[in-house]
């Protein structure tokens, strides 16, 4: 007993010592302790994704040839399952449980128009919307746009029509064009547009183009009857102010025998019950190729790829399994394509988002808008995914670091959230700290304010400078508040070659691992060598989403220790 008194004595005299000493510094220096605690728990989210899943993005295979790196494939499609080739369609009727056809370009607006098929969702179907300046929205008709595929196709068949140029920004007309062409067994060219009046009379010739479907205003008419005579058919795309004109008179003196109508009087002028049926499925031959011109750096002249419906609907297999299940696109979507639809990499997540019953809202002046603050201006739409170009993305980071830059509040926040999400791997959420940072220091972005997913992509050899760092990415994620895809495209891929896990902030300059339509391996260039430790040389796409099934892509790259793609 004597020993347990003396052990409470002396208990008794050190708390009693404590608060004699305690002041109010270290009331200060416990409550800042207790403070920092309690943020720590009540801010403590798990990582969005498992790090082991980092640590290896992609799978190698056990041997590899002389002078070549291992083959790398996705975790999605590993070595001896096959890469993913379609879109396995389910026919009426068919076994729920038998496999489905890779299917083709016809049966992502059948499935546009069907809606989804199962689930909570099902009969949900996406709009289609155009964006008219900064507060205007026209939403169209799915019936309308698929007795307009109809008519299309049929004034494009019936006038002797077969390889059919698109001279359109990106709208509606430009997609009811292309589907036009593959339930009409054309062969469809999409054209960059806004080019020099010598690229466009190129570009036609090199494509062998019969027809042309374009704007006034934009395409060289005169010069090209006169330059290019092999054309026989030309629909103009009339805006609203424009409808009281006569545009299908050709003028005098060409000699030329060029066929032309409107867009407007082909619809008004055809029966009313016409067009309103797709063609059937069965004794139907698979869609023509979509020759698009990858524009090439420093005004080279544009290289033309002829991508198979085959090419483009495995690309679009790789971008629905490419997104973990949560963060897929889906009814509730409302997708933007912020670059060009000439581009194979926007084209194939405009499909995929036609696919995944997502709404899609086109703006013609999109692509050409510097910035973030420009893109997403309008009040009118509030996407929730777009596809943007790295110098739009650039430009954005750039002009809030340099607002930060003018508050050491907002610069050091921003620091400790960036490196927040790098550390942790969970994307800001919550918390005292998020919310202020997002009201004081965010941008606003009048259509921005449901943004969750944007998309963006290094171009190999397509004129692309801004080559954006994890840094960058990272910061545009807190300035946007939406997780960034960054994928590297390629002429001859259709879609992407390799993106980013949508859960990846680790930062490093990388493009993530293969998309599950192609495997990638890298073959000795020069001095850049492969050897046992490791893996690197000239990037090789090989898949069904690859022109020709294999490409060499002419720029040197590395695989990193996470099994993930970087440039040289």
């Amino acid at each position: 007993m004597g020993s347990f008194d003396n052990l409470l004595l002396q208990l008794d005299e050190a708390v009693t010592g404590l608060f004699k000493q305690w002041n109010i510094w270290t009331s200060l220096i416990v409550t800042l302790f207790i403070g920092f605690i309690t943020y720590q728990i009540s801010t403590r989210q798990d990582p969005d994704i498992h790090p082991f899943l980092l640590a290896r993005q992609s799978q190698a295979s056990p041997v590899r040839q002389p002078k070549e790196s291992s083959v790398y494939r996705p975790q999605a499609a590993p070595h001896g399952l096959p890469l993913h080739t379609g879109l396995n369609v389910k026919d009426p009727g068919a076994n729920k449980w038998a496999r489905g056809r890779d299917g083709d370009l016809r049966d992502i607006w059948r499935q546009a128009i069907a809606g989804v098929q199962e689930g909570d969702d099902k009969g949900a179907k996406g709009r289609i919307l155009t964006v008219e300046g900064t507060e205007s929205v026209k939403e169209h008709d799915l019936d309308a746009l698929t007795r307009q595929i109809n008519l299309i196709g049929q004034h494009l068949l019936n006038q002797g029509g077969n390889r059919v140029a698109i001279y359109l920004p990106n709208s509606v007309e430009l997609i009811v064009t292309l589907f036009a062409c593959a339930f009409y067994n054309l062969t469809a060219i999409v054209l960059p547009f806004n080019q020099a009046d010598d690229a466009v009379i190129s570009m036609l010739r090199r494509s062998a183009a019969d027809s042309v479907v374009t704007a006034p205003g934009s395409f060289p008419f005169d010069t090209v009857i006169k330059s290019y005579p092999s054309l026989r058919q030309l629909v103009w795309v009339v805006d609203e102010g424009s409808k009281h004109m006569d545009w299908n008179e050709v003028p005098q003196g060409t000699g030329s025998k060029v066929n032309v109508s409107t867009w407007q009087d082909i619809i008004n002028d055809s029966p009313i019950d016409a067009g309103k049926s797709l063609p059937p499925l069965e004794n139907q031959p698979e869609p023509k190729d979509v020759t698009i011109f990858w524009q090439q750096a420093n005004n080279q002249q544009e290289e033309m790829v002829k991508f198979t419906s085959g090419n483009i609907v495995s690309a679009i297999a790789a971008q629905l399994t490419a997104i973990p299940t949560a963060r897929r696109l889906g009814p509730s979507d409302l997708f933007l394509p912020a670059d060009s639809l000439a581009n194979s990499h926007t084209l194939v997540l405009t499909l995929t988002a036609l696919f995944s019953n997502s709404s899609v809202a086109f703006n013609s002046s999109a692509p050409s808008a510097p910035s973030l603050s420009v893109i997403l201006s309008s009040s009118a739409v509030s996407p929730t995914v777009i596809a943007a170009t790295p110098a739009a993305l650039l430009a954005t980071q750039k002009e809030v670091s340099s607002s930060l830059k003018k508050s050491t509040i907002g610069k050091d926040l921003h620091w400790l959230l960036s490196r927040s999400l790098v550390e942790t791997g969970a994307f800001p959420s919550g918390g005292f700290l998020t919310n202020y940072y997002n009201q004081a220091f965010r941008p606003s972005f009048p259509g921005g304010k449901k943004l969750r997913l944007v998309y963006t992509a290094e171009r190999i050899g397509g004129g692309g400078t801004e080559r954006l760092t994890g840094e960058q990415l990272n910061d545009l994620r807190l300035i946007t508040g939406a997780r960034v895809v960054y994928a590297l495209t390629a002429a001859k891929v259709a879609g992407a070659v390799a993106q980013t896990n949508v859960y990846d902030y680790r930062g490093g300059e990388h493009f993530g691992p293969p998309v599950a339509s192609v495997e990638v391996l890298l073959r000795d260039l020069g001095d850049v060598r492969n050897n046992d430790e490791k893996s690197q040389g000239e990037i090789v796409v090989r898949g069904p989403a690859v022109v020709g099934k294999e490409a060499g892509l002419g720029v040197p790259a590395c695989i990193r220790d996470d099994h993930t793609i970087a440039l040289i």
